[in-house]
């Protein structure tokens, strides 16, 4: 396992992370068990929809777990105290407006694994994420979009 890519996240996100780890240990792992077990005691398996259904249950749950696991293992988590405000970089808080109608968005950047448009969390893998990255107050960010071009000024960097 060394030579995974180290994944970056806050506090919050490997906080989230492993609570799902744990309730998919601890609470659907043992579901999908009993389940596996119900479907047996019904007798021939080679003809048992039920039980092809937990085992390819059981086998997604266990994909999921694994994968949290390498996850969590190549974890780095980021501590936003003394943060370096001049220059955009990961988990920060950057307020930017869209250069041709004034519109202005907020969001963090955060890696791909905790990345939300809902909760306004970009993912610095994304095009504008990438492009993003060690900017400053004041610079314009052009990123390509289906749409065409749109370009960004940075009109804040906060923690």
């Amino acid at each position: 396992m060394s030579d995974e890519k180290t994944v970056y996240l806050s506090v919050e996100g490997y906080q989230k992370l492993k609570n799902k780890l744990q309730e998919l240990v601890e609470v659907r792992r043992p579901q999908v068990i009993q389940q596996l077990a119900e479907a047996r005691e019904k007798g021939d398996l080679s003809e048992n929809s039920e039980y092809d259904a937990a085992k390819d249950a059981q086998a997604s749950l266990e994909n999921e777990i694994a994968n949290l696991e390498r996850t969590l293992f190549a974890a780095q988590v980021i501590d936003n105290k003394n943060k370096d405000l001049s220059k955009v970089c990961i988990l920060s808080r950057v307020k930017l407006k869209n250069i041709k109608n004034d519109a202005v968005f907020e969001y963090v950047l955060v890696s791909a694994v905790e990345a939300s448009l809902k909760e306004k969390k970009l993912s610095i893998e994304s095009p504008l994420g990438k492009n993003l990255l060690g900017r400053k107050v004041g610079e314009k960010v052009a990123t390509n979009t289906p749409n065409g071009e749109i370009i960004f000024e940075i009109i804040s960097i906060e923690v």
